[in-house]
C-alpha cells in the first residue's frame, strides 16, 4: 500500500525527533566527557609565599617572622620543661638558675671559664653554655636542669644555628672566624675566616638565605650567605669608634636593627641591599634587642644609663623609655613565655632585673654571680631556635 501524505508526515516527524534526541545525548555525553577530562587535570601546586632556605621550616607569615612566638605557644618539645632563667656569670664561671615565679636562685651550676651566653639548640632540646675562654660548650638538659659533659669548641663567644638546622655557627670572636659545625656533635664542618674584629651577634633574613653579623671591635657588619657559608658583603659603620652589638630583623623582614654601645643607638639596615645604615639614637650603651610577643614593639637595653627604650615597629619610632630604679647595667636577656616580663642581666652589678612589659616597672632585682651576661629565659614559644639567648621562629 502506498503511504499517504499523513503517514509520510508522521514518519518524518518521528525521524526528526529521534535525531534531536540523539543530538541531545551526544551533546550531554560530550559535556560530561569534557567535565571528566577537566576534573582529571590536577590543580596547580601553590608555591610558598617565601622561597626559604632549602630544608627550612616554611615561613608561617610573610609579614611576620615572629608569628610562631605568640604568648605561651610552646612547642610539644618544650611544653613540659620547667620555666627557668639561666644566667651565665662570666667572672664566676657559673650559671645561676632562677625560678621566675619566686625570683629566687634555686641552683648554681659550675661551668667552664668565662661563660658568655646560654643558647637554646635548634631542636629546642639542649641549652649550650658558651665557655669562651675555657674553649668548651657545656650542655644543660632543660627538662632536668642538669649539666652534661663539656664539648671542646675553640673560642665559642656566641652560638647560632642555620634556619634549616643543618649547622651550628660559632662566633669565634678572637679567632676571627665563623665556624660552621655539626649542630649535635659540634664537629667542625667549615671555617670561614673574617677580616673584621670581634664577630659576636647575628640574625637571619626572612627567607633564611643570609644573615647579618656584627663585628664589635672594628665597627663593621658582615653579610653571610647561609647555604654557601661565605661572607658576601662587608662594610664599616659610619661612626668613629662604632661598637655594634645585638642584631634583630624586623617582623616584616625588611630591616635589620643593630645595637651600638658607642653610637648610643641602633643602626637601621636594609639587609637585601646592604646599603649604609642610618642611626636611631636610643640611649647610652645600647646593647640588647628583644621583640615583644605580639611583634609590635622591641625593647632596647641601654647598658650605659640603666634604661630600656621601647621601639614601635609600625610607627617606626621610640615611644617610651623605662628607667631602672637606682640605676643598673641592663645587658642581655629575653622575654617570658607569656610576654609579660622582660628579663635582663646587670652586667656590671652582679644582678638580674625582671621588668613588667606593660608598665616598665621593675618587678625584681636579684643578686647573682659576677659579670652576668647572656641570660636565657626558657622555655619560650617557637618552632625552632636560631641561637643566641633565644631567637625563635
Amino acid at each position: 500500500m502506498r503511504p499517504t501524505l499523513l503517514t509520510r508526515t508522521l514518519t518524518a516527524t518521528a525521524a526528526l525527533t529521534a535525531l534531536a534526541v540523539l543530538a541531545g545525548c551526544g551533546s550531554e555525553t560530550r559535556h560530561r566527557t569534557a567535565e571528566a577530562t577537566k576534573a582529571a587535570v590536577p590543580p596547580p601546586v601553590e608555591k610558598p609565599a617565601v622561597q626559604g632556605l632549602p630544608g627550612m621550616p616554611p615561613v608561617l607569615d610573610p609579614k611576620d617572622v615572629y608569628a610562631a612566638d605568640r604568648p605561651n605557644r610552646l612547642s610539644p618539645v618544650v611544653k613540659d620543661f620547667p620555666s627557668r632563667v639561666y644566667v651565665p656569670n662570666t667572672e664566676s664561671d657559673t650559671v645561676s638558675v632562677i625560678d621566675p615565679k619566686t625570683y629566687k636562685i634555686i641552683e648554681t651550676i659550675p661551668v667552664g671559664r668565662q661563660p658568655q651566653h646560654v643558647v637554646p639548640s635548634w631542636d629546642l632540646k639542649t641549652l649550650w653554655v658558651n665557655n669562651n675562654r675555657g674553649h668548651t660548650l657545656t650542655p644543660i638538659d632543660p627538662s632536668t636542669g642538669k649539666a652534661g659533659d663539656p664539648v671542646k669548641v675553640h673560642d665559642p663567644y656566641n652560638l647560632y644555628f642555620t634556619p634549616n638546622g643543618k649547622y651550628a655557627v660559632v662566633m669565634a670572636s678572637l679567632d676571627r672566624e665563623l665556624v660552621f659545625r655539626d649542630p649535635h656533635t659540634m664537629k667542625r664542618v667549615k671555617t670561614e675566616p673574617v677580616t673584621c674584629y670581634g664577630v659576636n651577634h647575628a640574625d637571619f633574613s626572612l627567607d633564611g638565605r643570609y644573615f647579618i653579623v656584627s663585628c664589635e671591635f672594628s665597627g663593621e657588619l658582615l653579610k653571610v650567605d647561609t647555604e654557601k657559608m661565605t661572607v658576601v658583603g662587608q662594610q664599616k659603620l659610619p661612626f668613629k669608634g662604632a661598637m655594634p652589638q645585638d642584631v634583630k630583623v624586623s617582623p616584616d623582614g625588611k630591616r635589620f636593627y643593630i645595637a651600638d654601645m658607642v653610637a648610643d643607638g641602633m643602626w637601621v639596615l636594609d639587609g637585601d641591599t646592604f646599603a649604609t645604615p642610618e642611626l636611631l639614637p636610643t640611649g647610652k650603651g645600647a646593647h640588647g634587642l628583644y621583640v615583644s610577643r605580639d611583634s609590635r614593639e622591641m625593647y632596647v637595653s641601654n647598658r650605659g644609663e640603666g634604661t630600656i627604650s621601647v621601639f614601635d615597629f609600625t610607627q617606626n619610632k621610640l615611644t617610651k623609655k623605662w628607667r631602672l630604679p637606682h640605676g643598673g647595667s641592663p645587658d642581655m636577656g629575653g622575654v617570658s613565655a607569656d610576654g609579660k616580663v622582660l628579663w635582663l642581666s646587670g652586667r656590671y652589678d652582679a644582678e638580674v632585673y625582671a621588668i613588667d612589659t606593660r608598665t616598665g616597672e621593675q618587678l625584681a632585682r636579684i643578686k647573682v654571680g659576677s659579670g652576668p651576661h647572656g641570660l636565657a629565659v626558657y622555655p619560650q614559644p617557637g618552632r625552632y631556635s636560631l641561637g643566641h639567648t633565644g631567637i625563635f621562629r
